[in-house]
């Protein structure tokens, strides 16, 4: 397989694998405290991001740097032409009245149009503001009114509408452009007599101090606070990864990278890839939808290279392999395939890194087996080409990681925050560890405090919240990010992320549980859809769960039941109930019997954004969950 055979080239590149100094400092106990990763690229002492499709355009005006989809077929966009369209906007919002400093918002999903309106407003000398598009008319209110923002880019109808209310008592209400109603050509035809010479003048004042954007964070809990990222900490992010990843892509695989971009563009992992790919010159397209049904055809007419993802979507990718399997008779299959595919991952991937001989010659038949029969089939899935993707969000389940890496697709996980410009530690392209979240990225610095909180260090690490000192000076100490996640660091400074501090459960027994470990395992297991460890100051764990509606879809169709049994009747069904039992069981594995889970709840409906118990980038509101579901929390303790 591919990537096995592409880790095997690595290994004689061995300048690819040290490229990056490692220094892990040990307490006097010595345990791994702290790990540093020294850059691979050095902080630029002039210039922005704002340059990049010009570099580009200078350098290679003819080379593909983006696709984007019309009529069903992906159209090449060159460097030349991709900078073209970005002055062409920069223009129109300078003829608007734009002035050095000011903040546009975007709000809409991932769309080609999202990139050019980003390197726009900064060439235009703006700061750019991304707000999902699925925010409510209270939260746009919200991000407009404290970033300041006087000009707000929206994608639908629905979305004007929804700043149109959110904004109406502001004293100034923001102007609106529609990306659906042509946006772009309208600013394009506004800034017709502006010259080129001013969007390069305004260009050009910009620095790795200046500001580029205000971030919102999700708002798991309280109002979204805005993180100022500059343009220095977006090139120490992009930079730095492009650097560390590319050549692998590059020298290894013999593959021209290409990636699908389907993660919020308001979200800062999207952004900074999108940063990264142009930086790279690699190639991207656009899809506006995660949700499977919808992305499934776009991966195969796209045909990436690699992905940046969330762990939702190799669980669905994963489940739907198994769905399959079942409507044609071979759930078990599938589910041998799946145990074949964890110890033959396991083995190989030792053997790689010198720890135990690889997979004997029966785990290697078995491997061949299977890899017709169900592997090759989640390739395809997947468009075919993909070799490698980033895992990202909340950590991968690490059987599932090992699934994926004995179908040909290895998933390197990493880990970062808004504050963090995205991705703080990510496993290194040439050292594979399931199961942690990788080193630092270069430039960056993690330490293990204490209380076993995650502290980041270095260029990519924001300077304040907009607006608020107070909430800055609570996370900010000598340039270290109290992250608030807690972790551990192994012998050779892998990090590994255990939980939230602030959703730390404590027992009536005296017993610390982080909920994190146990709802990553059930999410990844069907039919569960979301879930809320709960347990605080309580005599034991328990859960609240919710059925992913895709899989109770199959689960009847398969028992022939009417599609359209009452949820009422599927969550009290023996069967359904059993089904469950087998997905904590799961979960349960991973912890010691005090912190396992004692009793669980099925609710009918969903965790979602729309009913505010999921945030746009699926995490879970727990106060909003423990609210709504107050009487069935009570219900599992009486």
């Amino acid at each position: 397989m591919g990537v096995r055979k592409d880790l095997k080239r690595a290994k004689r590149r061995t300048d690819l694998a040290t490229r990056t100094r490692i220094e892990t400092v040990r307490d006097e106990r010595g345990v791994v405290r702290e790990v540093r990763a020294q850059p691979l690229v050095p902080r630029p002492a002039a210039g922005s991001t704002a340059d990049i499709p010009f570099t580009n355009a200078a350098e290679a005006p003819d080379e593909v740097v983006l696709r984007r989809e019309r009529d069903g077929a992906w159209q090449p966009v060159t460097a030349a032409a991709f900078a073209r369209e970005v002055t062409e906007v920069a223009k129109g919002l300078i003829a608007a009245g734009l002035e050095p400093g000011d903040r546009v918002a975007v709000m809409s999903r991932t769309r080609y149009e999202w990139t050019v309106l980003d390197f726009a407003i900064w060439s235009a000398g703006g700061q750019s503001v991304p707000v999902y598009a699925t925010s409510s008319a209270a939260q746009v209110e919200w991000i407009v009114r404290d970033s300041g923002a006087r000009y707000v880019v929206t994608e639908t109808g629905e979305n004007t509408a929804t700043v149109t209310a959110g904004t109406a008592s502001h004293a100034s209400p923001p102007r609106i452009w529609e990306l659906d109603s042509g946006a772009l050509a309208e600013l394009a035809a506004l800034g017709r007599d502006v010259s080129d010479e001013e969007v390069t003048k305004r260009r050009a004042a910009l620095t790795p101090e200046t500001t580029a954007t205000i971030c919102y964070t999700s708002g798991t809990t309280g109002r979204p606070k805005g993180c100022v990222l500059t343009h220095g900490n977006l090139h120490a992010e992009a930079a730095n990864t492009v650097e560390l990843l590319h050549p692998i892509f590059k020298e290894v695989t013999d593959q021209v990278a290409s990636t699908l971009l389907f993660l919020p563009l308001a979200h800062i992992l999207g952004r900074t890839l999108q940063i990264a790919c142009l930086m790279g010159r690699i190639e991207i397209g656009h899809c506006p939808s995660i949700k499977p049904d919808d992305l499934r055809p776009a991966l195969k007419a796209f045909r990436p290279t690699f992905l940046v993802g969330v762990p939702y979507l190799f669980e669905k990718i994963h489940d739907t392999g198994r769905a399959t399997a079942e409507k044609i008779g071979r759930g078990a299959s599938f589910e041998r395939a799946h145990r074949i595919a964890v110890r033959f991952g396991e083995a190989h991937l030792n053997k790689f890194l010198g720890r135990g001989k690889g997979p004997g010659p029966g785990l290697y038949a078995a491997w061949a087996l299977y890899d017709l029969l169900v592997y090759r089939r989640v390739r395809k899935e997947l468009g075919g080409r993909l070799r490698y993707a980033i895992s990202g969000g909340s950590p991968l389940e690490r059987d599932l990681n090992l699934f994926f890496y004995a179908a040909g697709i290895m998933v390197y996980e990493g880990y970062g925050l808004t504050e963090t410009t995205a991705a703080a530690t990510i496993v290194p392209p040439l050292s594979p560890r399931p199961g942690t979240v990788g080193l630092p990225v270069p430039g960056t610095a993690v330490r293990i405090a204490d209380d076993g909180e995650v502290l980041v260090k270095g260029g990519i690490v924001f300077g304040s919240y907009w607006n608020n000192p107070s909430a800055t000076e609570e996370v900010l100490d000598d340039g270290w990010f109290a992250t608030g996640d807690l972790g551990s660091l192994d012998e050779d400074g892998f990090l590994t992320i255990t939980g939230r501090k602030k959703d730390l459960l404590v027992t009536t027994g005296g017993k610390n549980v982080s909920p994190a470990v146990l709802e990553d395992r059930l999410r990844s297991r069907p039919p569960i859809g979301q879930c809320l460890v709960v347990g605080d100051n309580r005599p034991f764990v328990a859960a609240l769960i919710t059925l992913d509606p895709e899989t109770v879809a199959h689960w009847l169709a398969v028992r022939k039941m009417p599609a359209d049994t009452p949820m009422s009747e599927v969550v009290r069904d023996p069967r359904m109930l059993a089904d469950v039992q087998r997905a904590v069981d799961y979960a349960n594995e991973a912890v010691s019997r005090a912190e396992s889970i004692r009793a669980f709840r099925v609710v009918e409906g969903e965790f979602s954004e729309e009913n505010g118990l999921l945030t746009p980038s699926l995490k879970v509101k727990r106060k909003a969950v423990q609210e709504a579901y107050a009487k069935e929390i009570e219900a599992l303790y009486s």
